[in-house]
């Protein structure tokens, strides 16, 4: 198999020990390797190795789903980069090359959705796809995309069937009884035990930290002295501890959607945060649908949507819809509104079907497909890196009465997630291999200016997130929109934001103070329901949502 050609700065071919040295240590080594931790030299080790090894690009393979000129590959990392001679794994990446012409070229953009859990094989294919918005960045990079350790083609992970993580419907996450909360703590604690025992040998390693090593060996691997970055939702915290520990390695890093740094937020109260935020966004939601009544015919007040939202999961309780879909189901399709603002009239036509009576659009769309066996095991796997990175990352309260009492606080002002987000993070409550402590996210020598975009209404990262980053890192420019709150901005047509991404990384330019854009136009109403498959098409390249 062939080894692309790396060219120098000059147009020269770089090759050989000169290369992995030139590549593996930049001329500000950063902070991370300073310190002679193991971590530190096992990633200057590994970053070698792969700088002289580079990616064998070839055709991506078929089950992919990765189209020519998409080309895909593998990166070899330590599993534990404190024995970087130890057991390795391969990261799965993929790219397509720039289209301007060498002159316009400034390297590879690596790119990372979010989740934890998320893939970000499907970002080359903005370049394929001829998406308007990243048409001129595409003209001075490479789009390189790469599945995180753990996910997808990258020595995946898991802690269930796949086939039992999906089946449905689940039980009411509202609880009624001490009874319902008794059998969903024994559900979390068994599903962390199936994580030990599916996936005990990775689990260890499972942190945001190693998946920022990880990405400074891909850089070397690209043959690319700096780091040009794009990452949204928990990419964003993925990007800052890479900018903490690797400053120096950083040449353009963009934040889109904001996860909070902070160690005191880092997960359990990011989590509990995010359940008022989205009680916020699922405000404005409803505010939408009922003035877009004529169209949906749900209710002409938010008042009335929210007794309609009531009645729907009262109803799938009791019954539900097609054996399937009942208040977890429902709650898990629902979501997709208060995260996208691309999904308001998707959900609200579903809902709009299934109350003129034909429920096969929510059945469709929030049910299980048992027959989707490779969806279904992707399903599980996210959600299984998702738990692992969460509650490996830190430590977590182990007392259910910390967890019941605050949970129990939050419902009460914000009952649309709280309860079904509480279940989905309790096995770190239980989580049975040691947990870590979060890296202290701060400015280091080198670091660039960082390019923060947040919207203020964000009910995945609340906006507090982007404001504590921009406080962290010196030099940094804010961008808000305001009155808005889709999850993952720069995938938006808002040419005050689309502007100024282009002129940051092709020009390296960020305005002398932080701008505040205008909200994006708001979503317009349709009629027609929307199938399964339309849904997913939908949400292909949006940050990955849990």
């Amino acid at each position: 198999m062939k080894k692309s050609a790396v060219l120098g700065a000059a147009g020269t071919l770089v090759t050989g020990a000169l290369l992995a040295t030139a590549i593996a240590t930049p001329a500000s080594a950063g902070e991370h390797h300073k310190k002679g931790s193991a971590e530190a030299r096992g990633v200057h080790l590994a970053a070698a190795r792969a700088a002289k090894e580079g990616v064998h690009w070839q055709d991506c393979p078929a089950d992919w789903g990765l189209k020519s000129p998409v080309q895909c590959g593998f990166v070899t990392v330590p599993v534990d980069y404190a024995r970087p001679n130890g057991r390795t794994i391969k990261i799965a990446v993929d790219r397509a090359v720039s289209t301007g012409g060498k002159e316009e070229r400034q390297g590879s953009l690596l790119y990372n959705p979010g989740g934890p859990g998320g893939s970000g094989m499907r970002f080359p294919t903005r370049i394929t796809t001829k998406n308007p918005l990243w048409a001129k960045t595409a003209k001075a990079y490479d789009f390189v995309g790469f599945d995180p350790r753990g996910v997808g083609h990258s020595a995946p992970i898991s802690c269930i069937d796949p086939q039992e993580f999906v089946k449905a419907p689940k039980a009411d996450p509202v609880p009624d009884s001490e009874a319902d909360k008794r059998a969903q703590r024994k559900l979390a604690e068994e599903y962390a035990d199936g994580c030990k025992e599916r996936s005990g040998a990775l689990l260890p390693y499972m942190t945001t930290a190693n998946t920022a090593r990880d990405i400074d060996v891909i850089r070397a691997a690209l043959h690319e002295k700096k780091l040009n970055y794009l990452g949204v939702s928990y990419g964003t915290y993925l990007g800052a501890v890479y900018a903490t520990l690797f400053p120096g390695h950083v040449r353009r890093m963009l934040v889109d959607s904001v996860v909070n740094p902070s160690r005191e937020k880092v997960w359990y109260q990011a989590n509990l945060d995010q359940d008022i935020a989205f009680e916020t966004r699922w405000g404005d939601w409803k505010k939408w649908v009922a003035k877009n009544d004529a169209t949906y015919h749900i209710g002409d007040t938010p008042e009335k949507v929210q007794a309609a939202w009531e009645q729907l999961r009262a109803t799938a309780k009791k019954d539900p819809v097609g054996g399937v879909v009942g208040p977890a189901e429902l709650t898990g399709f629902f979501q997709n509104a208060p995260y996208y603002d691309s999904m308001w009239a998707t959900v609200a036509q579903v809902w709009s079907a299934y109350r003129a009576g034909d429920p096969k659009p929510l059945i469709e769309n929030a049910g299980p497909d048992l027959k989707n066996t490779a969806g279904n095991i992707a399903a599980e796997n996210g959600n299984a890196v998702y738990t692992a990175v969460e509650c490996t990352d830190t430590t977590w309260p182990t007392s259910w009465r910390k967890w019941d009492r605050d949970n129990t606080r939050i419902h009460q002002q914000a009952p649309f997630m709280t309860w079904s987000n509480a279940w989905m993070n309790l096995p770190c409550a239980t989580w049975p291999v040691k947990q870590q402590r979060p890296v202290e996210v701060r400015t280091g020598k080198g670091l660039p200016s960082v390019l923060i975009v947040q919207s203020t209404r964000d009910a995945a990262t609340p906006y507090d997130g982007a404001v504590e980053l921009h406080k962290r890192f010196a030099g940094s420019r804010l961008i808000t929109e305001r009155d808005a709150g889709s999850h993952g901005v720069t995938g938006l047509v808002n040419p005050c934001i689309n502007d100024r991404v282009d002129a940051y990384f092709l020009e390296g330019k960020t305005d002398a103070q932080d701008v505040t854009c205008a909200p994006h136009a708001t979503p317009k109403p349709t009629a027609a329901p929307a199938k399964a498959t339309a849904v997913a098409a939908g949400k292909a390249d949006l940050p990955a949502a849990r």
